[in-house]
């Protein structure tokens, strides 16, 4: 199908979804070819929607939440390719204010084509006036890999596939100029070949405008920088970087690895000039952190490249953390045992993997285990509520 027309298709679904006034302010760059809405493309546009919808089976619901319905499905062609599709539930769309999450991820999933990012196949409306995102599907992902620790035995050279794979995703994004802002084990997903790709693009936020302000609540708690958890409105790409270390942290340990004042030392204008000037900024005690033996003791099965690489991506301030780019080229990957290749990675999947995949996509963008529904955005007891009091009455001193 030519492009302007699956663009056309697509936006008339984000149309018919409630969405017209958000969409119109999400800039996006392809909206010139879309023209003005008159009655004939609206008809067209009806046509093309209901083609694309022909193109997919349900086969069966594998999750549902408050947010989504995800079903199991396949193309009709031959032979047919498994996908997911998850439904987006128009009441929640109109009174929630979920409507931006799900506007990001299909205008960040249809710009970023590239190997290690999830594929966003099709967009489409049904009667009910819920918006359908059609997903490559997935059945396996990075935590599941760490918390199976009885069934699975990865190596360092595993680590450091998965490691690569989950950078070269990133650095596309941020090379794009776009946040993905929710990176974690379960955000990168494995496919049956074992190659990983970046998902959940609910939260990610364009880097366009340097001076526009952002929120701090995003971020699960465990992969969230300092930065954020001092409020800062105003970052860079760097916070992505900080995540990214925090899950090769997760994989050397597997289990979530919280530091900061603990190991690297109490925040401070000595360690992070300018660091007192976040409004969130309270530190009611001084901690030196761990002596430099730590990190090799800790994470010494990495080798010394590895252990620096990890530390150049968990530094306190976020202009000392190393780029995307720079980790890529880290001596680290080029040095024995060499990265595996995807297709001889160890991963888990099958009926476990659809349960998850359920899981996962019926969550709103950044929520946790044990918020059923919830998330960053909206909801009493979510994850937006929790970030304000983490954010600034975490006490850094007792860590």
């Amino acid at each position: 199908m030519p492009r302007y027309k699956q663009l056309l298709a697509n936006q008339t679904s984000l149309l018919y979804t409630g969405m017209n006034y958000q969409y119109k302010h999400t800039e996006l760059r392809d909206v010139r070819l879309l023209g003005s809405f008159n009655k004939k493309y609206i008809l067209l546009a009806e046509d093309l929607n209901e083609e694309i919808k022909n193109k997919y089976t349900k086969d069966k619901k594998i999750g549902e939440g408050t947010y989504a319905i995800v079903y199991l499905g396949h193309t009709k062609t031959q032979p047919p390719t498994r996908v997911a599709i998850k439904k987006i539930k128009a009441q929640t769309i109109l009174t929630s204010g979920l409507s931006m999450d799900a506007i990001r991820e299909v205008k960040y999933l249809q710009e970023l084509h590239h190997p290690n990012i999830i594929l966003l196949l099709d967009v489409f409306s049904s009667k009910n006036q819920n918006l359908n995102l059609v997903l490559e599907f997935l059945d396996g992902d990075l935590e599941m890999i760490i918390k199976d620790t009885r069934g699975i035995m990865y190596s360092l050279a595993d680590m450091k596939s998965w490691m690569l794979m989950a950078l070269r995703g990133v650095w596309w994004c941020h090379k794009n100029h776009v946040l993905h802002r929710d990176i974690k084990p379960n955000n990168l997903l494995i496919s049956t070949t074992g190659v990983l790709k970046l998902g959940d693009f609910g939260l990610a936020r364009s880097l366009s405008d340097p001076y526009q302000p952002m929120t701090h609540n995003v971020i699960t708690r465990w992969y969230r920088p300092p930065e954020l958890l001092f409020g800062a409105r105003f970052y860079s790409t760097a916070v992505d970087i900080w995540s990214l270390g925090c899950v090769l942290a997760e994989l050397l340990l597997r289990v979530p690895f919280i530091l900061i004042c603990n190991v690297l030392g109490t925040p401070n204008e000595e360690n992070w000039p300018g660091v007192t000037s976040l409004p969130g900024y309270a530190v009611p005690s001084n901690n030196p952190g761990q002596p430099p033996g730590f990190w090799e003791t800790m994470f010494g099965h990495s080798g010394h490249e590895g252990v620096r690489l990890l530390k150049d991506m968990m530094e306190l301030d976020p202009r000392k953390r190393v780029s995307a780019k720079s980790a890529l080229e880290d001596p680290w990957f080029r040095i024995e045992p060499r990265p595996t290749r995807p297709d001889k990675l160890l991963r888990k999947g099958g009926t476990e993997g659809e349960r998850k995949v359920g899981e996962d996509l019926q969550r709103v963008a950044g929520g946790e285990e044990g918020e059923p529904g919830g998330g960053l955005r909206g909801g009493n007891g979510s994850l937006a509520a929790k970030g304000k009091s983490v954010a600034r009455k975490l006490d850094f001193g007792g860590l």
